[in-house]
Formats: C-alpha cells, structure tokens, sequence
C-alpha cells in the first residue's frame, strides 16, 4: 500500500485509513499471483475528510461503485469539483502529487460506499507501449477526475468478478482482460499517440496453425497468452486482436470451446468420472466444466454420458 499523509502531517498508510474509518476489505488479487496489477474492493465509510497523496510509483485508479459523493482535487495548483458516481473514474498517476477533499455521500440512506481499486504497476504500461511500437520512456497517464467511462469500468469489473471467483476463467482469460485495461488507458488517458493499432503485422495462415496446434497440444495444462504469442513470434500485445481477426473469436474463448468439444468427447467415450475430465481439458473444476458444456448443449455432463450409456 502507498503512503498518504493526513492534513495533519503524520504519515498514515491506507490500511490505517481502513481501520480508522471502518473501512472493509472485500477481496483482493494480492495472494493471487497477478503480475503488474492489483485488483481490491472495499466498502469504504463516507466520512468527510482530507487527505494529501504524495508522488507514487505506480499507477492507482479508483472506481465508485455506489451512491453519488462529492470530492475536491487540487492538483498542479488548480482545483478540480466533482460528484462521482458508479461508472466514473478517479486516477491517481504515478510521479504526481494531490491533495483531495471528502464532502461525503449526496443521500443519508447508506453508511458505506463500494470502492474497486486497481494498482498498475509503471513498468507494464511502459513494457505494452514498447511493444506497441509507441518508443521508449515512462508512460504518464492525464488527470481523469470523475471521467465517466462505462467500457473501463466493465473491463474493470470483469477483472473483479475474476478476484471474487479466485481466477476461475483461467490465467489466459486474466491477462486477455488485463491487456484490453491497459491498451484501454494508453488510448484514452496516457500523453502518447492515443491511435493504438497493429503497425506491419498480420496473422499468416501458418502462424494461425502452429498458434492452434500449441493450443492442442497444452489443452489440459494453463495456457498463456504470453506463450501462444511468442511460439509464433507475435507480439503478445496483438496476437490476440490479429488472432480475432483470423478466426471471429478471441484466443480465450477458443480455448474453452476446444475444451468443451473435447470434453465431450470424453464423456461419449469412456467411463472417467467427471472431475477427471474436467481436469483432463483443463478446466480448474468440475463445476466449472459442467457450468461451460451446460452454456455449450444445454445439458450437463450426466446427461450427456448418459445418452452414451443408453
């Protein structure tokens, strides 16, 4: 957690601010292993207050997720008013200094307010920039002060509801979701170039085969978006948007529907229990199986074996 400073000039980190103002952490990607963003939700008191945040490292972004409250941002000597609701953004860019005022909550009929904040570390914005051809050099991010933005905060809220699950849709799907993030942000709220495209590259029969046959032969095992990209030499930041283009779905959800097919298969053929079909094609559970075949068919594992036993 980063430092903040009370108007009252001694350092108190977030995690006091937490207890202080009975602040509840709800869930969090810290034990999950992520790399280069930290996902949390919390249902933060809306007590007024005034807080001074110092230069950090990384990159903070702060979502609302309840009722309207209002806030004062002073940043770079100018004062910014706004009334932040569900759907906004807050960002708090690496390297810069603000200091924030809490009015509170607009209505008298809720005591806490859920808050998504996401941690991304510097270095992975500048690493997506680099290999998107954008040059070297630390990215900056703008000040976004109660920017409405709906399409981040579903990204957003798709990496949350990946937390609440313990990463049940895999690490492909985790970093497919990550990266839309962070292209997303260098897009719309970074001080580069914000027209984000493939430059010189395509995705060739071939490579589309060999991307495919890596798939197959890794089913059952974790697949990474990182690994797919780089077995056929493709920049891991395209592959995904050149491997839509090619095929009309996205890598990860290739993955589950080869998963599911053979699964299938499996399950038409042989007498394995279900959990061991699941782990199998590399689903993390059987509920996780069942709950994909059942959004595939329309019917679940037992049923599907027991059309083959009968």
């Amino acid at each position: 957690m980063p430092e903040i400073e009370s108007t009252m000039g001694s350092p108190i980190s977030l995690v006091e601010i937490d207890e202080q103002l009975s602040e509840a952490l709800v869930s969090s990607s810290r034990q999950m292993g992520w790399k280069g963003i930290l996902v949390e939700h919390y249902r933060h008191s809306e007590e007024p207050g005034e807080l001074e945040v110092p230069a950090l490292p990384d990159h903070w972004l702060t979502l609302p997720l309840g009722k309207p409250a209002h806030l004062t941002q002073k940043r770079d000597d100018t004062l910014h008013e706004s009334t932040v609701q569900k759907g906004d953004i807050i960002c708090f860019p690496a390297g810069r200094s603000s200091y924030w005022h809490i009015e509170g909550r607009v209505s008298d009929d809720f005591d806490y307010q859920p808050m998504l904040h996401i941690q991304l570390q510097s270095r992975l914005m500048t690493h997506v920039a680099e290999k998107l051809e954008f040059g070297q050099g630390q990215v900056e991010l703008v000040n976004c002060f109660g920017n409405h933005d709906l399409p981040l905060h579903n990204i957003a809220m798709l990496l949350a509801a990946e937390v609440e699950t313990g990463g049940l849709m895999g690490e492909l799907y985790r970093e497919s979701l990550t990266q839309a993030f962070v292209i997303y942000l260098l897009r719309n709220y970074s001080t580069i170039d914000r027209e984000i495209k493939p430059q010189h590259q395509s995705l060739t029969n071939m490579q589309l085969q060999q991307a495919i046959d890596y798939i197959q032969d890794r089913l059952g095992g974790d697949l990474s978006l990182i690994q797919i990209a780089e077995n056929i030499n493709i920049s891991p930041n395209y592959f995904a948007s050149l491997f839509k283009q090619k095929t009309g779905i996205s890598p990860h959800q290739y993955v589950i529907q080869q998963r599911v097919d053979r699964a299938i298969v499996l399950l038409q053929k042989t007498d394995l229990r279900i959990s061991e079909i699941a782990s199998r094609v590399g689903f993390s559970s059987q509920s996780h199986l069942t709950h994909h075949i059942k959004r595939a068919t329309g019917m679940t594992p037992k049923q599907i074996a027991k059309i083959r036993r009968s």
